[in-house]
């Protein structure tokens, strides 16, 4: 079975952005804040959005299950206080959920938090809990740095984080660790904020004793771990030199890596670089990349040929670090 652990709902109604974007112009101006009563998207209107774009291409690449969850730089945390955040999450989160009960065999939601810079993160439990108790979540996406690019956040290792932690411990259910837009011009959001991100939420974990405090805690790395791979000698030279253990034991029980790597070259130095037990499938298609490379005439997104040209199967290592989504597979006879 080919699971996608990495797909973000960019294709939703238009309605969605033309609703978000009253919201936000009415951050400075509440009487014109929108009623959440006022945003109305059909089934059919989910079903059209999702059955001419990522269903379309799961069939034509052979991709059978994605863990779907709210476009990533559609959140833009920065943009908000928590009171829009968390109106925003949920309606995202709810749209995720909905297309789940539409295509079923297909998708399983993954939730946005409603995060929101300089505010405590235990007001996102509440959201956590509704998506996994109610919806059925399988994971959820974890924003280091909700501020689009200022870093005001304390390291992923402080204990500001730790109630969203122990909610993951206790519900056995893994972070992508997936930054939002970013608002510095200098920092493109997909081509550079978001591997600046990946690395630094490796480096934060490789600096620290996380998961000495939290040993059950999985954290997954989008986009191939940013520079990770790369420079894979350097990590283990600064774990060295900071007395911790070596990476292997410091790190990869709790951390892996998904491959949304768009070419050949970057899949096959991730396979070789990084333990396969730490490699998950991943695609994030009609994401941040969505082009065809005209030297081979695939979609640079179309990861499965690469995975399948490097000769390993991830199958295993998703339904271990999903336990949830392993559970309801299996209850479907999978």
């Amino acid at each position: 079975m080919i699971i996608d652990i990495h797909g973000h709902y960019t294709t939703v109604p238009k309605a969605l952005e033309s609703w978000r974007n009253r919201q936000i112009a009415a951050i400075n101006s509440p009487a014109g804040m929108p009623r959440v009563s006022e945003l109305q998207i059909s089934d059919d209107e989910l079903r059209e959005s999702i059955e001419s774009n990522q269903l379309r291409l799961m069939r034509e690449r052979g991709l059978d299950l994605t863990t779907f969850s709210p476009r990533a730089s559609f959140i833009a945390h920065h943009i908000s206080d928590y009171q829009i955040s968390s109106t925003r999450a949920a309606i995202c989160n709810e749209l995720c959920f909905r297309v789940s009960e539409l295509f079923p065999e297909h998708f399983i939601p993954a939730a946005m938090l409603p995060q929101s810079p300089g505010v405590d993160v235990g007001t996102c439990i509440p959201e956590l809990v509704k998506c996994v108790e109610q919806y059925g979540n399988v994971a959820i996406n974890l924003n280091p740095d909700p501020s689009g690019w200022h870093w005001t956040s304390p390291l992923l290792s402080d204990p500001y984080w730790y109630p969203i932690y122990e909610k993951m411990v206790e519900y056995d259910i893994p972070a992508m660790v997936h930054v939002s837009t970013s608002c510095n011009m200098c920092f493109h959001t997909t081509g550079a904020h978001y591997l600046n991100a990946d690395t630094t939420a490796f480096m934060q974990c490789l600096t620290s004793d996380l998961f000495r405090d939290f040993p059950m805690l999985r954290f997954v790395i989008p986009h191939g771990g940013g520079a990770v791979p790369y420079h894979w000698e350097r990590f283990r030279e600064l774990v060295q030199e900071l007395k911790k253990p070596l990476l292997k034991d410091h790190l990869l029980n709790n951390v892996f890596f998904n491959t949304c790597v768009y070419h050949q070259l970057g899949i096959d130095l991730l396979t070789r670089v990084i333990p396969v037990d730490n490699i998950l499938f991943a695609s994030e298609m009609i994401g941040a990349v969505r082009g065809i490379d005209p030297e081979t005439g695939h979609y640079f997104d179309d990861t499965k040929r690469y995975i399948e040209a490097a000769h390993i199967n991830a199958e295993g290592n998703t339904r271990r670090v999903y336990p949830r989504l392993n559970a309801a597979l299996e209850q479907k006879g999978h």
